[in-house]
């Protein structure tokens, strides 16, 4: 069986690893950190010389590529390099790596500590069909996959998806808070907060409608809805703050490139 060599296991490295696992792979690990796994060494020179990975998945900081990926530039030319370093480039990587590196940039979501999250991957010169399907399904095993052949929409996928439970999760506080603020109590305010952004997740993800219509469908005319979206709806409601979120986090994606 191939071996898997996940390099950094902080919360997103661990949730990938927890897929492989579950799905019977075999993954050695890198993690110099205090929270490494049992059977994780601290450092690249700890691995064995005879280690042979399928594949390297590069899940440590983006600030820390300069420093960590020149370690593992002897896999090149063997393995594949999946990197889930937000605004990294392929170009940027091979640069680090060496020019007969294979690299799949990748960026999953939060959701793949519960395998329902979504990754978008984007595969750099010399990535073979056979080690596209590798990174496939290593990315299965946390949620969905798509992929994508022009680089430059991997900002974008970042600040939407990549970034986007950040804002769920703040939809859910604000909810909780402005429940608070009409009176109900703390805890049935936050129960409330979050099994209804919860549930209506769960019906978006099991409707054949789109979003639209499914809030079309809430919505009575001259009801309580309608009275709330003409706040949230407003020129300076949440469509144009999410708007300007969106193309702020993928300024910064292309910052992290270095």
């Amino acid at each position: 069986m191939d071996t898997i060599l996940l390099v950094g296991c902080g919360k997103m490295g661990g949730a990938m690893r927890a897929g492989w696992l579950e799905a019977g792979r075999r993954v050695a690990v890198v993690e110099p950190g205090p929270h490494a796994p049992a059977g994780a060494v601290g450092s690249p020179e700890a691995l064995p010389d005879d280690l042979r990975p399928a594949a390297v998945v590069l899940a440590v900081k983006p600030q820390e590529a300069a420093a960590v990926l020149p370690a593992y530039g002897r896999f090149a030319g063997r393995a594949v390099f999946l990197s889930i370093m937000a605004g990294r480039t392929i170009a940027g990587m091979r640069a680090l790596l060496g020019a007969e590196a294979a690299v799949v940039r990748a960026m999953p979501n939060t959701p793949a500590a519960v395998r329902q999250g979504i990754t978008v991957a984007c595969a750099g010169p010399g990535v073979t069909a056979a080690q596209r399907d590798l990174c496939t399904g290593l990315l299965e095993a946390i949620g969905e996959v798509a992929w994508v052949e022009d680089e430059a929409l991997m900002d974008a996928v970042t600040a939407v998806s990549g970034s986007g439970p950040a804002y769920v999760f703040l939809l859910a506080e604000a909810m909780e808070a402005a429940g608070i603020a009409a009176g109900l109590p703390p805890e049935l305010a936050r129960r409330l907060a979050r099994r209804t952004v919860a549930g209506s997740g769960a019906l978006l993800a099991a409707s054949a409608e789109d979003a639209t219509e499914l809030r079309r469908n809430v919505t009575s005319p001259g009801g309580t809805t309608a009275a709330a979206l003409a706040v949230l709806m407003a020129e300076h409601g949440i469509p144009a703050l999410l708007r300007r979120a969106v193309a702020e986090a993928a300024r910064r994606s292309r910052e992290l490139a270095g």
